[in-house]
């Protein structure tokens, strides 16, 4: 296996993403730093909630404003 670094368009990332490939040069893993891998961990569980939630019902802003008082 070999380790090469390639320039990644994630705007999050704060490193060139690494990835792992085998012998022909496929991709098989990436490698990036730990404080990246909890963020992409983070927005995935918010996303998560986001489709969990989808159906629910909703009011307007201006209500929601309302009711805040």
């Amino acid at each position: 296996m070999q380790i090469s670094s390639l320039s990644s368009n994630l705007s999050f990332v704060s490193e060139p993403v690494k990835y792992i490939t085998d012998d022909r040069g496929e991709r098989t893993a990436v490698v990036v730093p730990i404080a990246d891998y909890e963020k992409l961990l983070e927005d995935l569980e918010d996303l998560a909630v986001v489709a969990e939630r989808r159906e629910e019902p909703t009011i307007p802003h201006e209500q929601f404003v309302s009711e805040l008082g």
